[in-house]
């Protein structure tokens, strides 16, 4: 069985006195999403101003693309907001989009070739213009491609009530921050051993556009014409194909403490790497990059998870984190369920609070560069091949049935649904952990095989997610709103259109002084 730091730690708060803390949980999601037109091709219009203003906005924004919208919840200590609020951001954005359909799948439509792919803007200001450069940046580095990719983040807090109760319990002495930086660190850790559990039960990115390849090399197989995928992938949303990146390896971030973590983010983006040197960072006025550092913000580094704290002055995140220490910790590992409108099923936000539980309360000793390595290799087998029949995966160098390994995970999970239903009350934890343990066996119940077989169905996976995305769309097009929400949509959309004017409106310094001081 699976260690944990201190059984006592786990028996106290299954007690329903004591569980009643984890009732503040704070929840978020933030679903991407791109807009398509009536062939499914990649829209080329401007957001809609309907939505508001994406630089101002709190819940609806871009990322990369002009394209691909962004819709963000705010943090909720009820475990049903998250998903229902999603909905309504869904319901009004879908009724603001006229002939163009939001795109269902994690890996994109039919995008075309890399320079067609409008970079979002987000205005005049400085502030602005830095979030473009920025993307001009990423484009630059990894191809604009890659940015068109959508997934699911949730976002995760433990409420403030529990640390001191979990201190006590553990007999530490260290500052309360302190103390909480470390377990959250020793939480990230243990998601970094466990996490390809996600793309095994979640993971709904099989397949992909032959488009998408842009004519270079890959090992997929043809499923259909036009369509490439893995016969056992799951994710290829979080494979090398996807969101990750080879030219991140030297980087070597250590998330052995918040002190490795942050100087090693520092470091990154004030070292210049000679490749991105090449490329240049300006060509007259124009910025083609925000810096030729390895990393131009940290946000460029991907994870699967990352600890996050908002500054109380603005300041940069790993200046935040360094100064305030971890507010939450955001896992970006969920792909977009092609099959439900909003991307997202409500039972992995309740699997995840499960999972993540566990990581805190696990043991977590430091991750040596073996073990790293062994992390990204099993990662890698479960993206790319994880229903593959009698697949093994590493522990401590040895290869072990992902099967077995899977049911033990969920063993070691099961006190910590019962921790939540203690909390929240019923049973449906337990029962949405009984339900997806079934998927470990059962493979074809898992999102990515189903993905395959309509895929197949369909002939491709182009028509198959276009159907669903058009479906999806004229359902939620059709589900009206209260009278109030659309006002309360409208007025929020309404007054970040007037914020960004008045910060277009105002007097910008030179763009290069403004960077420099975000950097100092």
């Amino acid at each position: 069985m699976l260690k944990f730091t201190c059984c006592n730690q786990v028996r106290q708060f299954l007690e329903p006195a004591q569980a009643q803390v984890l009732r503040g949980i704070q929840r978020g999601f933030e679903r991407e999403c791109l807009r398509v037109d009536r062939t499914g091709q990649l829209a080329h219009t401007p957001h809609p101003q309907a939505l508001g203003a994406k630089l101002t906005h709190p819940w609806i924004t871009t990322d990369y693309a002009e394209a691909l919208l962004e819709f963000i919840t705010p943090p909720s200590t009820d475990p049903a907001y998250p998903l229902a609020f999603l909905t309504d951001i869904h319901r009004f954005s879908a009724q603001q989009l006229g002939g163009e359909f939001l795109w269902a799948g994690s890996m994109p439509c039919k995008i075309g070739e890399d320079a067609d792919i409008a970079i979002a803007n987000y205005g005049s200001s400085n502030a602005a213009r830095f979030k473009e450069v920025y993307r001009q940046g990423l484009g630059l580095r990894y191809g604009r491609a890659m940015q068109t990719i959508a997934g699911a983040h949730y976002n995760w807090s433990l409420p403030d009530a529990f640390w001191p109760l979990l201190r006590d319990c553990c007999n530490a002495d260290e500052p309360l921050q302190d103390f909480i930086n470390r377990r959250y660190f020793g939480l990230i850790r243990n998601f970094l051993r466990y996490g390809w559990l996600v793309p095994y039960l979640f993971g709904a990115s099989p397949a992909v556009c032959q488009s998408f390849l842009q004519g270079h090399p890959s090992d997929l197989t043809e499923l259909a014409p036009g369509t490439l995928h893995g016969a056992y992938a799951t994710s290829l949303r979080m494979s090398d194909l996807g969101y990750q990146n080879h030219a991140q390896d030297k980087l070597a971030i250590s998330f052995n403490s918040l002190a490795e973590y942050t100087q090693a983010l520092e470091a990154a983006i004030r070292t210049h790497d000679p490749y991105y040197a090449q490329m240049g960072v300006r060509d007259g006025d124009t910025w083609k990059q925000l810096s030729d550092s390895l990393l131009q913000l940290e946000a460029e580094f991907y994870a699967p998870m990352r600890p996050k704290r908002v500054g109380l002055h603005g300041e940069r995140p790993a200046l935040a984190l360094a100064t305030y220490g971890v507010q939450y910790v955001e896992m970006r590992l969920f792909d977009l369920n092609p099959f439900i409108d909003i991307g997202i099923a409500p039972e992995q936000s309740l699997f995840a609070d499960a999972l993540l539980l566990m990581c805190l309360f696990r043991d977590s000793p430091p991750i040596t560069s073996r073990e790293q390595g062994e992390n990204d290799e099993n990662k890698h087998r479960v993206v790319t091949r994880g229903r593959q029949p009698g697949l093994q995966l590493l522990v401590h160098n040895r290869e072990q049935p992902l099967r077995a390994l899977a049911h033990e995970l969920f063993d070691d999970m099961a006190p910590f649904a019962a921790m939540l239903d203690a909390a929240y009350g019923g049973q449906h934890y337990h029962a949405t952990l009984q339900a997806l343990r079934q998927r470990i066996d059962q493979p074809e119940l898992t999102p990515s095989a189903q993905v395959v077989a309509a895929a197949r169905q369909h002939g491709g996976y182009f028509n198959f997610a276009f159907e669903m995305s058009k479906t999806h769309t004229q359902s939620l097009q059709a589900a009206a709103l209260s009278p109030e929400l659309t006002a309360r949509f409208r007025d929020v959309a309404e007054t970040s259109l007037t914020t960004q004017a008045q910060l277009d409106a105002e007097p910008q310094s030179p763009f290069e002084d403004y960077a420099a001081a975000y950097f100092a």
